[in-house]
């Protein structure tokens, strides 16, 4: 078995296409694809696994990309610069590498997909260069980073209250928790609560999510992943009141809302807005409802 043979076998047991898709610069790691799995390739060695459980691990959840005629490349690229970072370059890997790189493969590929004569010079010398790195001796291996691990400010279900510039009371509920994280996010809901009492328990339960149209925004709820680097600064302007209860989990690996890390802009500012706007603007047509957010659906049968 030759060396190409063998670091297929070793790591997915299939043949590959060395070649790579547009990017957005020249740098090898100027490319969605390799800063993906660069970036895994290190979140997993920071959490303990070792280089070869992590190269196992990311060549079986990336088959399609490495079946990908015009970016199976990128991926080997970044899996043998996170190696070499680590002093444990797999021999076949470099190889495979090198052979893409010499046999012109990379740049074959940067002509079909439309790139200037100057930008594929260019690329060859960003090629060259990354073949010579990987052939030197790293002096030490890449330290593994101690995660810290952070818990969030809110639980999930708190029902937290603050003033507006209107003099009334604002509200937002937390919808999710990620205790024992790195980041220590908190899912947040903005409501339409505007009343000169502070909000009850009843207030929050039937509470509107905030639907925000001002501006250029174009009837988004305002519900927002938090990471509290720099709560402390104005965590006087927040009450928690009341909690609620949650009964729907939120995941943020699959999750379509943003993140954002100023409580006081994100949520506090957006109402003032939103309420400002509707002076001269019709609110949104759209409804949503924190019962809507919280409460799984109870379905009846007959």
């Amino acid at each position: 078995m030759n060396g190409k043979a063998k670091f297929l076998h070793q790591y997915s047991k299939d043949n590959y296409d060395t070649r790579n898709m547009g990017a957005w610069g020249i740098a090898i790691s100027s490319n969605d694809t390799y800063a993906d799995i660069y970036g895994e390739f290190f979140d997993l060695y920071h959490d303990g696994l070792d280089v070869i459980e992590i190269s196992k691990k990311l060549v079986s959840s990336n088959q399609e990309t490495i079946h990908d005629a015009d970016d199976c490349s990128n991926f080997w690229f970044a899996l043998a610069k996170a190696q070499w970072e680590c002093k444990q370059l797999d021999k076949e890997l470099f190889e495979n590498v090198k052979i893409i790189i010499e046999s012109g493969a990379d740049i074959k590929v940067w002509r079909q997909l439309g790139a200037d004569e100057k930008d594929l010079k260019r690329r060859k010398i960003v090629l060259d260069k990354f073949l010579a790195d990987l052939q030197t001796e790293r002096p030490k291996a890449k330290s593994r980073k101690k995660k810290i691990i952070r818990q969030p400010i809110y639980k999930k279900g708190d029902c937290l209250t603050f003033k507006l510039e209107n003099g009334n009371y604002g509200g937002a509920v937390i919808l999710e928790a990620l205790n024992d994280t790195e980041y220590g996010h908190n899912l947040i809901a903005t409501t339409r609560i505007n009343q000169p009492n502070k909000p009850t328990k009843n207030d929050f339960d039937n509470a509107e999510v905030l639907i925000i149209n001002y501006a250029s925004w174009d009837d988004k709820p305002n519900v927002k992943w938090y990471l509290p680097i720099r709560h402390k600064h104005i965590a006087h302007l927040i009450e928690k009141v009341e909690e609620i209860e949650v009964q729907i989990s939120y995941d943020i690996n699959n999750s379509m809302f943003s993140f954002v890390a100023d409580f006081d802009i994100w949520i506090i500012q957006v109402v003032n807005q939103q309420l400002k706007s509707e002076e001269t603007k019709p609110r949104s047509m759209t409804k949503q409802t924190i019962k809507e957010l919280s409460k799984k659906n109870k379905w009846k049968f007959w």
